[in-house]
């Protein structure tokens, strides 16, 4: 299987309609990993279920079809490892680990394995930008300019422009400068500045707010302006003021290389050659805020309705009810009826949440707030069959199951 330069950090489809898959490969049995749940992933979500007003009491019966839709996906995409969370209020937890985490020694997936985020490390950078919108600091409507010197039309595009996906900056990781370099040497670090470099050599596509075009160059403006205002590291801001605060010890923004364990290995054929590897040891600085974190399930579990709501587990607001507001305000993306993108957010069928891609790993954290549902997917391979996205398929099966009238539909996309 080739590969192209633009598939290095996907999410938030915009592109390709994903179809399900019917052509089975040749591939072992897969089965539920016989993994130990913790209370915490399996404990019932607290709140009031309205779980007949859009999704499907998970009643043994459900757990089976979702059983074996799993199987099948992981069958036809040659899927080494998949966790899957789902919870509704009042209602049964739906956990399952499937297949394995380490191809060469067998090791079984779980549900407490650190896994890579990709592009959800996006919902992340823009809460804190929007924090500081809280306090004043910075301005939605604010072009970049005044943060960051030397952005083509700085002086034109908003940091609102950035976070939604409209500036018209190029794309870095589509820039074959970039891709020669990450290919030719995965595990060196890249820096904010060389990555903006890649993409300013391209001049910009269109005039800002015109039309959506997934860049992950805004995300790494919106990083530097995070810094620039609030006086901190980016990964310290998060820690401090998002991670701390909603309860999330799993999660980080790396510095380098590092990866927590246990994790899964994480299989890809994004390399020179085509052939697969496994990138668990590449280092994701060139991911940085767009695509660089690190979590788990129940981490995922806990930060899919912080961030759709804009609130912390304890009540408290992370983000004011205004700021939220205008966050999902979700133009649709010309692609696909009942998708849209907002402010380093996406809303798809009523699923509100983000997708990540990063070579080897695939993660899918959304929230359903008509039925207070959360759905987390978690896979260790990024590699597609016949033009899928296989976090994307899973994710379109599993809720075609348990929520037939929001069925997760988003398509692929091959520009970030």
């Amino acid at each position: 299987m080739s590969h192209t330069p633009a598939r290095r950090l996907r999410a938030a489809a915009v592109a390709v309609t994903v179809g399900a898959l019917t052509t089975p490969l040749a591939a072992g049995p897969v089965r539920a990993a016989p993994v130990s749940v913790s209370a915490a992933l399996a404990a019932d979500s607290p709140g009031p279920s309205r779980s007949g007003t859009g999704v499907r009491d998970l009643t043994p019966g459900v757990a089976r079809q979702l059983d074996a839709a799993v199987r099948k996906v992981m069958r036809e995409a040659d899927i080494p490892g998949v966790t899957v969370g789902i919870w509704t209020p009042r209602q049964p937890s739906y956990v399952r680990a499937f297949g394995v985490a380490d191809k060469h020694t067998g090791r079984r997936m779980a549900p407490d394995l650190y896994m890579r985020i990709g592009s959800e490390t996006k919902t992340f950078t823009v809460t804190a930008l929007l924090q500081l919108v809280d306090q004043h600091k910075v301005g939605l409507d604010d072009p970049i300019g005044t943060y960051i010197d030397g952005v083509p039309d700085g002086n034109r595009i908003t940091l609102r422009q950035l976070a939604d996906m409209r500036s018209g900056l190029f794309n870095y990781s589509g820039d074959p400068g970039f891709d020669k370099a990450l290919t030719s040497d995965p595990r060196r670090p890249f820096t904010p500045q060389q990555l903006l470099a890649y993409s300013f050599r391209h001049p910009v596509m269109f005039r800002p707010g015109q039309k959506f075009f997934y860049s992950t160059t805004n995300l790494i403006l919106l990083g530097l302006a995070v810094e620039k205002e609030s006086g901190q590291r980016l990964g310290d801001y998060i820690r401090q003021h998002i991670l701390h605060p909603a309860g999330l010890t799993h999660t980080v923004l790396p510095t380098g290389d590092a990866f927590p364990t246990p994790h899964a290995r994480g299989y890809t054929v994004q390399t020179a050659n085509g052939k697969e590897v496994d990138a668990a040891d590449w280092n994701p600085s060139w991911g940085w805020a767009a695509g660089a974190m690190i979590s788990d399930l129940r981490d995922l579990r806990t930060w899919a309705p912080v961030v759709a709501m804009g609130r912390f587990p304890d009540g408290r607001r992370m983000v004011s009810a205004a700021t939220q507001k205008q966050r999902l305000v979700t133009p649709g993306t010309g692609t696909i009826k009942g998708a849209g993108y907002g402010l380093g957010i996406f809303d798809v069928q009523g699923w509100i949440g983000h997708n990540g891609s990063l070579p080897g790993y695939e993660t899918l954290t959304v929230h359903l707030p008509e039925t207070g549902t959360t759905l987390v997917v978690l896979l260790n391979t990024d590699i597609d069959h016949r033009g899928h996205e296989p976090g994307t398929v899973l994710g379109e099966a599993i809720t075609k199951i348990i929520s037939p009238a929001h069925v997760y539909n988003l398509p692929v996309t091959r520009t970030g």
